[in-house]
């Protein structure tokens, strides 16, 4: 049989930083089983807030496309240390993307729906101007088996992205030779408490689940109210859409109850 894959496809190299993360193993899955060779950086290996570190990173292995899937995600914590988040998801991207633009290589650099202040109450397109405020089903998981009553609110919508979907479609956007910024959202607008719902519902679980709202449960960090992604212009390149929603969290438990046998 022969391989969907071209020869020199197979001889392509990838750079991953931020390979251990729940996105970064999922690219390097992807792109191993595409036949690329991959090579990938934990935070522990290279310091992508050191931009020799990040240079010598790469030029050691002199890759076709590097792929950063590093970040500060933790969006609450990040208020009281504005200056390590801006570190990691600022000057470090630059580091990155210079010693790209030095070696030649393609870059693919992740972001978040969290760029948008959620005003637009509509899936948002990459034409839109970014706007910032400031693992959802473990989480939800954790707080089912210890029996209290769980608040979720109500009034935010966001379009959650099943991991390796987004891997698989990132992957098919760097063989396309897709340019630019390309919105991978999950596809489906769904408030958090309807998303919290479908999991329970998924998982078999019946905990004692109320909506509350953004005024009931502050945070630290401003979340915007509406931040879905529009797929369009992802989908118009040929890219297969993103799973229902209810499909990848299945999917999902699926793996996790093989990961604890």
């Amino acid at each position: 049989m022969q391989s969907r894959y071209s020869i020199n496809q197979m001889q392509k190299k990838v750079a991953i930083f931020g390979c251990a993360g729940q996105l970064g193993v999922e690219l390097s899955r992807e792109f191993r089983q595409r036949g690329y060779a991959v090579t990938g950086w934990e935070r522990s290996h290279v310091d992508i807030t050191s931009a020799p570190a990040v240079e010598e990173a790469i030029t050691s292995v002199d890759p076709e496309i590097v792929v950063n899937a590093a970040a500060y995600n933790q969006v609450d914590v990040a208020e009281n240390e504005p200056a390590a988040a801006f570190q990691v998801n600022g000057l470090a991207v630059r580091n990155v993307a210079l010693a790209c633009r030095q070696s030649g290589a393609l870059l693919v650099h992740f972001s978040t729906d969290c760029v948008f202040d959620g005003a637009a109450q509509r899936p948002y397109t990459e034409d839109d101007t970014p706007h910032p405020l400031g693992n959802f089903i473990e989480l939800m998981l954790r707080l089912a088996g210890e029996g209290k009553t769980i608040r979720v609110v109500q009034d935010h919508v966001a379009s959650p992205t099943y991991a390796p979907a987004l891997a698989s479609r990132t992957a098919d956007l760097v063989e396309k030779g897709a340019r630019g910024v390309v919105h991978c959202g999950g596809g489906q607008p769904i408030s958090w408490y309807d998303y919290a719902k479908l999991i329970f519902r998924e998982a078999g679980l019946e905990p004692e689940l109320k909506p509350t709202a953004e005024r009931e449960y502050r945070t630290p960090a401003r979340r915007p109210r509406y931040s879905a992604l529009s797929n369009a212009k992802m989908e118009s390149l040929g890219i297969e859409p993103m799973p229902p929603l209810d499909t990848a969290v299945r999917s999902y438990l699926q793996i996790r109850r093989r990961w604890r046998e």
